[in-house]
């Protein structure tokens, strides 16, 4: 029997969630923990090693809606665990990988698996709870996303340079396998196929009313997350050229970001499901303020960097799935899915886009025109963001300010 969503908020199911996009998440960025390890192991440069990372965001943004469309009418609980078991098998790949090219291809793989999970898990969190939870149920699931970069990127990575980056690949393998069983054991199937009411003809989904929610969603996150990779991709060069830190510290520097997101998303799931549209507005307004400061006052001194980066973390780390909920607040139920998959798209255009620019920048002006270039976009980004929004209010003032009405027919 199919779960309905209850008034009750499923913590302990969304926390099963979370561990999965941990291990998902953890599966996806070992390489760059391990580079130099996988270079040296395979008699490649580092460079080649790099280039996982890039081919495994190009899959995803290939493939995910194509996939999505194609399993639309799959079960979203057996679909998320078929994922995972491709995970699992990637990991297994990449151990006994005897080539370069073999390990290529198993991030292939990877990649493919990887944008039809996050085009589920989202959806599937979301019809767990009411819709008063949702932007705190999108936050306990993004935990887990921000739990890989704090805990399991470092620990696998560690092991790997104890025990060889092939041991690491296994280790992470069984611990994507265990989540696996979890999914299987403890949640449950969940209706995400919306029947129209009787004498009602359904539209095809690019005439949903809801579907230019989407578009505005991503539009946003590719400034948002296209402005915040411009920096972040090159932080740890930062922290020792511009704040003066030693290499040394950096590994505690980013701990301390890492952990500091949490706080961020603690924040987005509390005040996203009470002022849905003021909650992003004000992150987002607030990343931007902190990092055109780093920019100004980030080489005063090492204390006033590291606070500018905490503090930093701290806004950014709820903005994420606080534009995951806001798509979800916005589309129809069955609109959900493929909306998803092009915002899991989104997002890493904007990764592979902010890191691309900031290259570009880095070797023109400078590692010190970096956060503000950050500032410049998550500026344009919110502009964007309260245009759409008077937009979509003024197109159809049924829908309350902050939030959409999800239509229950079509």
């Amino acid at each position: 029997m199919e779960q309905q969503t209850t008034a009750r908020f499923p913590l302990f199911r969304l926390l099963v969630i979370a561990g999965a996009i941990f291990v998902n998440n953890t599966s996806e960025f070992l390489p760059t923990g391990l580079l130099p390890d996988i270079a040296h192991g395979l008699s490649v440069s580092e460079s080649q090693v790099g280039l996982l990372v890039t081919v495994f965001a190009g899959t995803v943004v290939v493939a995910t809606v194509p996939l999505t469309a194609l399993t639309r009418r799959v079960s979203r609980k057996w679909l998320m665990v078929v994922t995972l078991g491709v995970f699992v098998v990637v990991n297994v790949l990449c151990a006994l990988a005897p080539t370069y090219e073999w390990l290529l291809a198993a991030r292939v793989l990877g990649g493919l698996a990887h944008g039809l999970f996050w085009a589920v898990t989202g959806p599937y969190a979301s019809r767990l709870v009411a819709r008063q939870y949702l932007s705190r149920a999108i936050a306990v699931t993004g935990g887990g996303s921000s739990a890989a970069f704090v805990l399991g990127v470092p620990l696998a990575t560690a092991l790997g340079h104890v025990l060889g980056w092939r041991a690491a690949f296994l280790v992470t393998a069984g611990a994507v396998l265990v989540f696996m069983v979890l999914v299987i054991a403890l949640l449950p199937p969940v209706s995400h196929l919306v029947a129209p009411k009787t004498g009602v003809i359904e539209l095809p989904l690019r005439r949903d009313r809801t579907a230019p929610v989407v578009l505005v969603v991503c539009v946003c996150v590719v400034l948002v997350i296209t402005g915040h990779n411009v920096l972040y991709t090159y932080i740890a060069p930062w922290i020792t050229q511009v704040a003066g830190l030693a290499p040394s510290s950096v590994p505690a520097v980013l701990f301390a970001y890492g952990a500091a997101g949490a706080i961020g998303l603690v924040l987005a799931g509390w005040l996203g499901d009470r002022f849905p549209r003021g909650a992003l507005t004000t992150m987002v307004a607030a990343v931007g303020a902190v990092v055109a400061l780093l920019g100004a006052f980030g080489a005063a001194s090492p204390v006033v960097a590291v606070a500018g980066v905490v503090a930093w973390s701290i806004a950014v780390g709820g903005v994420g799935p606080l534009l995951q909920s806001r798509m979800m607040h916005g589309t129809s139920q069955r609109l959900r899915d493929i909306g998803s998959a092009w915002v899991t798209i989104s997002f890493n255009v904007a990764i592979g886009g902010g890191a691309l620019l900031g290259g570009v920048l880095l070797d023109g002006w400078g590692i010190g025109s970096l956060p503000f270039a950050t500032a410049a976009l998550l500026a344009a980004g919110l502009v964007f963001m309260l245009a759409t929004d008077r937009f979509r209010i003024a197109r159809h003032p049924s829908w309350p300010t902050g939030t959409i009405s999800i239509p229950t027919s079509h």
